[in-house]
């Protein structure tokens, strides 16, 4: 199976490279360091390293606290960090600058895994929440370099899809060295598809121990009195945070409504991509609205009915400075994006109905009465206007959302204590290997 895998991989190169090529005419930074997608790193290292690996930004944010404390604990190793998309990269470059080695992951072929594993020196691998890479995982097999996935979360549809696949998907994950889990349910998901049942850990979910800035509230604040001296102290905000094509027409549809029962309720929508930011800016002035772009600098007017976030970065800023939130990619089937950023900052938060992606982590805040489900305009227009006009409840959901999030820190320190036992297995299988090479 693993030779049909990589005989399809190969089959499928041209069509992945012209795929990159025609997601560069959006966004140009995809046609840029080709030569790393095929295993050539930007660096080889002296040194041997920790490699994690995060697809892109989400899975950079949620990583962005355990790539500090490897540094801290391990600084006698280099870190490396890929990630898979331009967004991801810039995110990290951001969050770290030159502390870090950074490269793209390289396609799953053996000889590109190879060619990087020998400029990287990896003594340990880990991979972020669903990152299944057969070949990547058997290269470090071969090498003696233990594989950790880390946060890992594998929902019943992707289980579902694994499974098909048979003794395959058992081989490949039997051979992971760690799978610390999310969840209970993650955890037997992983076991029944043949993960090795003393491999697998439960240790929670890192989303929940990042940290905000400290000065993120400051500057929330001095953006929201920008936005009341313009039109007034009762100014209500909301942000449609991540939306994805399919969903930025039924936020508008929605914000038309809202405004009916709150005429001056301002809408900063998001989109999740950058390559998007300009056609979103088109919808917005085609659909009629007054808006600003965040990226022209411009002053928000009393008149300003929408608020367009086109800069990186900025969305925890935009976040802390709203009275509601509405996650996307979560009334289309893209799974959805993290909800715990405007948890932690006690603003009610709302999503669609297919949060596969965070499965556990949404169903726990409606369990806690910090969440609510929308499936169309209309819910999405309820939902928003009644947290805009109620501050009693807006302020109930927002309160229990933060104490979920408190009450579910620690999933961080778990996981840095199984890493470590990896760690020094490593050293301890090395220098066994050394005495027998070299007895005394």
């Amino acid at each position: 199976m693993r030779r049909l895998y990589s005989g399809l991989w190969w089959l499928a190169l041209p069509w992945v490279v012209l795929r990159l090529y025609w997601r560069s005419l959006r966004a140009p930074d995809y046609r840029k360091r080709i030569a790393e997608r095929f295993g050539l790193a930007p660096f080889r290292l002296a040194r041997p390293s920790i490699w994690l690996h995060a697809v892109s930004v989400g899975e950079t944010q949620a990583a962005q606290r355990l790539i500090r404390e490897l540094r801290e604990r391990w600084p006698e190793c280099e870190l490396v960090v890929t990630t898979t998309t331009p967004t991801g990269s810039r995110r990290v470059r951001e969050l770290f600058g030159d502390s870090v080695h950074h490269a793209y992951l390289p396609f799953d072929l053996g000889p590109f895994i190879r060619c990087f594993l020998e400029r990287a020196r990896p003594v340990l691998t880990i991979l972020m929440e669903t990152e299944i890479w057969p070949n990547l995982i058997d290269r470090c097999a071969r090498a003696g370099i233990p594989v950790a996935l880390a946060n890992a979360r594998l929902s019943t549809r992707s289980a579902r899809g694994y499974r098909r696949l048979g003794g395959f998907t058992r081989e490949v994950f039997s051979r992971l060295d760690l799978i610390a889990a999310q969840h209970r349910d993650d955890a037997e998901r992983f076991i029944a598809l043949g993960a090795r049942p003393q491999a697998v850990r439960v240790t929670g979910s890192v989303k929940f121990d990042f940290r905000l800035p400290a000065s993120l509230r400051e500057q929330a604040e001095a953006m929201r009195r920008g936005w009341n001296a313009a039109a007034g102290e009762g100014r209500m905000v909301w942000v449609a945070a991540s939306t994805h094509a399919g969903e930025d027409e039924v936020v508008l549809a929605a914000h038309r409504r809202i405004l009916a029962a709150v005429p001056n309720a301002l809408l900063i929508l998001v989109p999740r991509h950058p390559e998007r930011f300009e056609p979103v800016a088109q919808l917005i002035g085609q659909q009629g609205f007054v808006f600003q772009r965040r990226s022209a600098g411009g002053a928000v007017t009393a008149g300003t009915q929408a608020y367009l976030g086109d800069t990186m970065g900025e969305l925890p800023l935009l976040i802390a400075a709203s009275d509601a939130v509405f996650v996307g990619g979560s009334l289309i089937e893209r799974g959805g994006h993290n909800v715990l950023e405007p948890a932690a900052l006690g603003v009610p938060v709302c999503f669609g109905p297919h949060m596969f992606n965070f499965e556990v982590i949404s169903r726990m805040l409606l369990d806690a009465d910090a969440a609510a489900v929308v499936h169309n305009r209309d819910e999405l227009a309820a939902t928003i206007t009644t947290w805009l006009t109620d501050a009693s409840i807006r302020a109930r959901i927002g309160e229990n959302a933060r104490r979920a999030v408190e009450r579910n820190r620690g999933a961080l320190e778990a996981l840095l204590t199984l890493l470590n036992a990896s760690i020094d297995c490593r050293r301890d299988n090395r220098a066994a290997s050394n005495e027998r090479k070299n007895p005394p």
